[in-house]
């Protein structure tokens, strides 16, 4: 919202969102050690700021720089998702690609609404991603309950 509104609180909701990616780290570093977190940590990131460009290339129109950096976030994903399995195998590639996707096609379609100025359809796609967010901690949640617990 605040690439797309030029809000002034914009640096320090990014700098709240990009410390999500350690946190993670800190919580895969429990059960995958430090270089493995870290290692996770550095693609959240990515996607992170991959995101951001995306937003501020389709909020600028320009097209090509969209492609590119949707087609980064998409690799960035495919990168995640195999990072995923291989260090967890109840995290199949399979599943967690779909998730991904879908969580980046509901992203891009909620920045495109807001571009857009069609809000009450940024509040519903909002409200999806909400939901698959809270579908994406379970599978998390399940994997590393599956891998170490059972």
């Amino acid at each position: 919202m605040g690439i797309v509104f030029d809000l002034p609180d914009s640096e320090m909701t990014t700098n709240r969102l990009l410390r999500n990616a350690p946190d993670f780290g800190e919580i895969f570093s429990c059960y995958y050690g430090n270089r493995i977190a870290t290692e996770f940590s550095n693609l959240v990131t990515d996607h992170l700021v991959i995101a951001a460009e995306l937003v501020k290339a389709a909020k600028a129109g320009d097209k090509n720089a969209a492609t590119d950096a949707e087609k980064r976030w998409y690799a960035n994903a495919d990168d995640i998702v195999c990072f995923l399995n291989h260090i967890n195998p109840y995290w199949s590639v399979r599943h967690m690609r779909a998730m991904w996707y879908q969580h980046l096609a509901l992203t891009k379609e909620e920045a495109v609404a807001m571009i857009g100025k069609n809000y009450t359809k940024s509040i519903k796609v909002f409200d999806q991603i909400e939901k698959e967010a809270l579908m994406m901690a379970d599978d998390f949640s399940n994997g590393i309950i599956c891998r170490f617990y059972l």
